[in-house]
């Protein structure tokens, strides 16, 4: 995790004394204790003020108690792991209204991997069976916090540069984003901006690349994109 990248998420959260919640969820197993906390890169940075929240069972995501610390939350962070437990476990569940709330209230949510995948609208990689299958019915929706957005990940050092375009091709309605590892992409009201090391592979049909046989066109740290117009900023 790139130092511009945990900066930037933990100042606008509202800095290292903010309430910071750490979601789990999408990995496997169930110990997320303390030293769980002390490995993560929140306590690494600085931040003293941090709840782990994780479950499988929809109906504790669904009750009052257990979202508790997300009515506090300035800041929530969503591991990496298999986006379909995320999804399984909250989706459409009173988790995910608080988290939607999270944001309303001038919050932050990131996430890596899948933590990332699953803010977009339609989820790709969402399979139970294995992550190589991008469109998998029953396991399309995630958290919608980008809309008509497809979220991919690992893009460029797994070699995933044009598995989104099949996805792109069936759901033309779509914007696709492929984030590569140690770069994020932050999203501000309509406007977007690349930070960290690497790039984002954006697949949309409002703009190709000049070379017809890549379906997709660069975004680099410092670069902006118009999420409404579908451009990206001159």
């Amino acid at each position: 995790m790139p130092t511009s990248v945990v900066s930037e998420f933990v100042q606008r959260a509202g800095g290292k004394e903010s309430p910071f919640v750490l979601i789990p969820t999408a990995n496997v197993g169930e110990e997320w204790g303390e030293e769980y906390v002390k490995r993560s890169f929140l306590a690494k940075a600085g931040v003293t003020d941090l709840v782990v929240l994780h479950t499988r069972d929809r109906a504790i995501a669904d009750s009052e108690e257990f979202v508790a610390p997300l009515l506090r939350a300035k800041g929530v962070w969503i591991d990496g792991g298999r986006q379909w437990r995320l999804a399984d476990s909250y989706l459409d569940t009173r988790t995910h209204r608080e988290l939607w709330n999270v944001l309303h209230r001038g919050g932050v949510i990131g996430g890596s991997s899948a933590g990332a995948t699953i803010q977009g609208s339609y989820l790709v990689r969402g399979a139970p069976e294995g992550n190589t299958i991008m469109m998998a019915p029953g396991h399309e929706a995630g958290f919608g916090f980008l809309k008509n957005v497809a979220i991919d990940q690992h893009v460029i050092a797994r070699k995933r540069h044009f598995d989104l375009y099949p996805v792109i091709c069936c759901h033309p309605e779509l914007l696709g984003f492929g984030i590569d590892e140690a770069t994020a992409l932050v999203v501000e009201g309509n406007r977007c901006r690349v930070i960290g090391d690497s790039a984002v592979l954006v697949h949309n049909g409002h703009e190709i690349n000049d070379d017809p046989d890549v379906p997709f066109f660069t975004l680099r740290p410092g670069d902006e994109f118009d999420l409404r117009r579908r451009r990206r900023v001159p």
